[in-house]
């Protein structure tokens, strides 16, 4: 865990594994922490790989930055991070939220990415009616605080026999999302709202990606991942069984596995 200024902001970080092994960076996604990496970092770094997990601003340890964080701001922070790290090319990954920054990062820092990892994201701009959820949910947050909304979501964040089959998991995910401050959420979610299409930019690149799904999640179907893998000629796709929105948690000797395939073939 480390202070680490870049752009502007304090994030904070773990930085773990070996300094010579590929650098891989896994960004997390609303209204998580680095925290959720816990598994995937473990498998990485005892397979030889240096990992990078921040946490974004207004979420986990680093610092809220009150109003509207858009997602090429959050990418800038990231890209920041990097090079004080100097890291000049590395494997960035995300989930959800975490994969529309790491399509960020493809778009305006292009040449940092080696490769792509894109778990349960979609790469379509918001539409209308998601910028009026986002903008009212964030002004929800702010009045209510984060626990009714964690307890709405959570059988969506989670697939719902997952919840009931897997209650330290459910409880670990819950919270996360209970520890966000309120403030940082909003301001994401208010960035969120107005996404780019991020179709053009990803649309035949030249980077391997490797696209992950749960096959049973309800926020970024498998058919939104198909749709995404088909865009990339070097992409492969993995959809992970009895999973929903969050497979690195739900199932993560599976997540796993697909990762440090795609990392071993680079």
């Amino acid at each position: 865990m480390n202070p680490q200024f870049g752009n502007g902001v304090n994030l904070f970080f773990d930085d773990l594994g070996p300094r010579r092994g590929t650098p891989v960076i896994l960004i997390h996604g609303h209204p998580f922490n680095r925290t959720m990496w816990a598994p995937q970092t473990a498998a990485l770094t005892s397979a030889g790989y240096r990992v990078i997990t921040p946490d974004l601003r207004g979420y986990g340890e680093s610092p809220v930055v009150p109003g509207k964080a858009l997602l090429a701001d959050l990418a800038d922070d990231i890209a920041a991070l990097l090079a004080r790290l100097g890291l000049e090319r590395v494997v960035v990954g995300g989930v959800s939220m975490g994969g529309q920054i790491a399509m960020e990062m493809r778009l305006r820092h292009p040449g940092v990415v080696r490769a792509l990892v894109l778990s349960d994201t979609s790469p379509v701009p918001e539409t209308e009616e998601g910028q009026k959820f986002r903008r009212e949910l964030a002004e929800r947050l702010l009045s209510e605080g984060m626990r009714p909304y964690a307890e709405e979501v959570i059988d969506k964040m989670l697939a719902p026999y997952n919840v009931a089959g897997m209650p330290e998991a459910a409880a670990r995910v819950s919270a996360m999302m209970c520890a966000t401050d309120p403030e940082g959420a909003a301001a994401a979610l208010r960035g969120r709202a107005e996404r780019p299409d991020y179709r053009p930019v990803l649309d035949g690149a030249a980077e391997p990606c490797l696209v992950v799904v749960g096959a049973d999640d309800v926020y970024t179907p498998v058919a939104e991942a198909e749709a995404l893998h088909a865009l990339m000629p070097h992409s492969v796709l993995a959809v992970i069984e009895r999973a929903g929105h969050l497979p690195g948690v739900e199932q993560p000797e599976a997540f796993n596995r697909v990762l440090l395939e795609f990392l071993a073939g680079l």
